[in-house]
């Protein structure tokens, strides 16, 4: 069990870009929402010393950009995503969806339905399709 926490853990980073990308495509979210929407679809958990410079990172790149929303008691930095980062992610998909079907033609079946249905639940999830 602890190893397949670890594989878990190692597949949602790598593909942390797609996930983090995706969340915003369908609406603005400050880090703490970002963490607790990856924990919630993914069960993984991503603390700030993580998540923040990611997001940083993809600031920096010019894939998502960042306000300050200070109509709350507590100023957030709120992240949405460019357009450099929408298709980004677009290019993305396409890759993730051809990396599917051929893992499932060399035969882990699980991810034929995946590759291939966009009505996925955890896609509709995260919002990938």
């Amino acid at each position: 069990m602890i190893e397949m926490r670890k594989i878990d853990n190692k597949l949602t980073k790598g593909l942390l870009d797609i996930i983090v990308l995706s969340f915003l495509r369908s609406k603005s979210m400050h880090g703490y929402k970002i963490i607790t929407s990856i924990r919630k679809n993914f069960g993984v958990y991503f603390g700030p010393s993580t998540i923040y410079p990611f997001l940083n990172n993809l600031e920096e790149k010019g894939l998502v950009k960042s306000q300050w929303d200070t109509t709350h008691d507590r100023p957030r930095k709120v992240y949405s995503l460019t357009p450099n980062g929408i298709n980004v992610l677009t290019g993305t998909e396409q890759t993730f969806k051809i990396m599917c079907a051929q893992l499932s033609r060399m035969g882990i079946k699980s991810l034929s339905s995946f590759a291939v249905k966009p009505n996925n639940s955890i896609n509709n999830q995260v919002g990938m399709y």
